[in-house]
C-alpha cells in the first residue's frame, strides 16, 4: 500500500473493473478508513457496497488528475471537492481479505441455500402425500355420510309416502260424508221453507181467523224440530269442515316435508355422486362460513315423526266424526217424518172447519152492495142541485158588483141593493144546506163502503184461508223429501 503522498503506480493509474458477484457492505470498514485518511469523507463516500459514488462524482467533474499535484493542493483541493483524486479513489476500495470473506460467505450462502431448498423440497413432497391421502380420506368420509343421509332421507320418504296415502283415503271418505251432510241439509231446507209459508200465509187470516188453531200449533213443532236438527246438522258440518281443514293441514304438512325431503334426497344423491372430475365443480368462495342451519339430526327426526303422529290423530278424530254424522242423518230423517204427518192431519180437519163460514158472508154483501148503490144515486142528485144554485149565486154577486160602480150619489142603498143582498144570503145558505146533506149522505156512502168492505175482508179471510190450507199449503207440503233423500242421498 502507498504511503500517503507519494504518486500513484502505473497498475493503479486505471482503476479496475468490479467483480460481478455480491460483495458485502464495507459499511463496517469505515472506521479504519475514517483513521488514516481523515481528510476523505468515507461515510458518504461509501455508500454503496461495492463502489464508492464520491468516486464518479468526482471523476466526472474533474476526468484529467495531476499526478504531479502536491499533497498540499489535494488537500485544498479536498475541501472543495471530496476524494477526487484516483489516489485517494484507492483507499476506498475492499481489501483482499475482504475479497476472501465475501467470497466464503457467498459459498455458506448457497450452501445453506441449497440445503433449505433440498429440505424444503423434501418436506414439501412429503405434505403433499399427507395431505393428498388426508384430503381423500375426508372426502370418502363425506361422500360416506352423504350415502347414510340419503338413506335416512329415503326412510322417511316411505313413511311419510304410506301415511300420506292413508291421510287421504281418511279425507276423501271424509268429504263424502260431509257431501251427504250438505245435502240432508240442503233437504230440510224444503219442509221448513214449506212450514214457514204456511205459518207465513196463515199469519195473513184477520180478525177471528187469526186463531191459534191445532194447525198453527203443529207447524211451530215442525218447524222447531227442522231447526234443531239444522242445528246439530251444521254442529256436524263444521266440525266435518273443521277436521277436513285439520286434514288437509297435516297432509299439507306431510306433502311439504315429503317435497323437502325428495329436493333434499335429489341434492344429496347428486352431492353423494359427484366427483372430482364432474361437470359443475367450481369455486364458492366463503360458502363454507354460512351457517344457513335450522336443524340438527335429532330435532330433523322429530319433526317428520311429529308430523306423522299428528296426521295419525287427526285420521283417528275423522272416522270418529264420520260415524257420528252417519247416525245423526238416521235421526233427524225419522224425527222430521213423524212430525210431517201430524201436521198434515191437522190441516185436514181445519179445512173441513173454515169451508161453512163463506157462504153466509156473501147474502150480507150483496144487500150491503144494493144499498151503496141507491146512496151513490142520492150524492148524485145532491150534487146536481148544489151546481144549480151556483149559478143562481153568481148572477146575484155579479149584479152587487157591477152596482158598487156607480159614480158619485148614484150608490143608492135602495130596494134593488137590498135585494140583491138578501137573494145573495138566501141562495148561500140553500148552498150550505145542500152541502151539509151532501155530507152526510157521503158519511152515510163511507159506512156503507166500509161496511161492505169489513164484509168483502172476512169473505177474502175466508177464502184466503180455504186457499192457504187447501190449496197452497196442502199443495206444497206434498213435495215433502223422502227419507232416503234426507239421510244424504241423491
Amino acid at each position: 500500500m502507498e504511503l500517503l503522498g507519494s504518486t500513484l503506480a502505473a497498475p493503479y493509474a486505471h482503476p479496475r473493473p468490479t467483480p460481478a458477484n455480491f460483495l458485502p457492505a464495507i459499511s463496517a470498514m469505515a472506521s479504519s478508513y475514517r483513521n488514516c485518511f481523515p481528510h476523505c469523507n468515507l461515510t458518504h463516500s461509501l455508500s454503496l457496497p461495492w463502489r464508492p459514488s464520491t468516486y464518479y462524482k468526482a471523476a466526472s467533474n474533474s476526468p484529467a488528475l495531476d499526478p504531479c499535484c502536491t499533497r498540499s493542493q489535494r488537500v485544498s483541493e479536498s475541501t472543495t471537492l471530496p476524494c477526487v483524486s484516483n489516489r485517494t479513489t484507492l483507499f476506498t476500495r475492499y481489501t483482499p481479505d475482504d475479497w476472501y470473506r465475501s467470497n466464503l460467505a457467498n459459498f455458506q450462502e448457497s450452501n445453506t441455500s441449497r440445503h433449505n431448498s433440498e429440505r424444503l423440497r423434501v418436506d414439501t413432497s412429503r405434505l403433499i402425500q399427507d395431505k393428498y391421502q388426508q384430503t381423500r380420506k375426508t372426502q370418502a368420509d363425506s361422500t360416506h355420510n352423504l350415502g347414510e343421509r340419503v338413506n335416512d332421507i329415503g326412510f322417511w320418504k316411505s313413511e311419510i309416502i304410506h301415511e300420506l296415502d292413508a291421510m287421504i283415503g281418511e279425507t276423501n271418505e271424509l268429504t263424502d260424508v260431509k257431501k251427504k251432510l250438505e245435502r240432508a241439509l240442503m233437504e230440510t231446507e224444503a219442509p221448513l221453507q214449506v212450514a214457514r209459508e204456511c205459518l207465513f200465509h196463515r199469519e195473513k187470516r184477520m180478525g177471528i181467523d187469526l186463531v191459534h188453531d191445532e194447525v198453527e200449533k203443529e207447524l211451530l213443532t215442525e218447524v222447531d224440530i227442522i231447526l234443531c236438527c239444522q242445528e246439530r246438522m251444521k254442529l256436524h258440518l263444521d266440525k266435518a269442515i273443521a277436521q277436513l281443514a285439520a286434514n288437509r293441514a297435516s297432509q299439507h304438512e306431510l306433502e311439504k316435508d315429503l317435497s323437502d325431503k325428495q329436493a333434499a334426497c335429489r341434492i344429496d344423491d347428486k352431492c353423494h355422486h359427484l366427483r372430482n372430475t364432474s361437470d359443475g365443480v367450481s369455486y364458492f368462495c366463503g360458502v363454507e362460513r354460512m351457517n344457513a342451519m335450522v336443524s340438527v339430526p335429532e330435532s330433523w327426526a322429530k319433526f317428520t315423526h311429529d308430523n306423522i303422529l299428528r296426521s295419525q290423530s287427526e285420521r283417528a278424530a275423522s272416522a270418529k266424526l264420520r260415524d257420528d254424522i252417519q247416525n245423526l242423518l238416521v235421526v233427524t230423517a225419522n224425527e222430521m217424518w213423524n212430525q210431517f204427518n201430524k201436521v198434515n192431519l191437522a190441516f185436514t180437519s181445519r179445512i173441513a172447519e173454515t169451508a161453512d163460514a163463506k157462504n153466509k158472508i156473501q147474502i150480507h154483501l150483496a144487500k150491503t152492495l144494493q144499498e151503496i148503490f141507491q146512496t151513490e144515486m142520492t150524492i148524485e142528485s145532491i150534487k146536481k142541485a148544489i151546481e144549480d144554485k151556483c149559478a143562481f149565486l153568481k148572477v146575484a154577486q155579479t149584479r152587487l158588483d157591477e152596482r158598487t160602480r156607480r159614480p158619485n150619489i148614484e150608490l143608492c142603498r135602495d130596494t134593488a141593493q137590498l135585494r140583491l143582498v138578501n137573494e145573495v144570503y138566501e141562495v148561500d145558505d140553500t148552498i150550505q144546506t145542500l152541502q151539509q146533506r151532501l155530507r152526510d149522505a157521503q158519511d152515510t156512502l163511507q159506512s156503507l163502503v166500509h161496511t161492505k168492505a169489513t164484509l168483502e175482508h172476512d169473505l177474502a179471510v175466508k177464502a184466503n184461508s180455504l186457499y192457504i190450507d187447501q190449496e197452497k199449503c196442502m199443495s206444497m207440503r206434498r213435495s215433502f223429501p223422502s227419507t232416503r233423500r234426507l239421510v244424504g242421498f241423491c
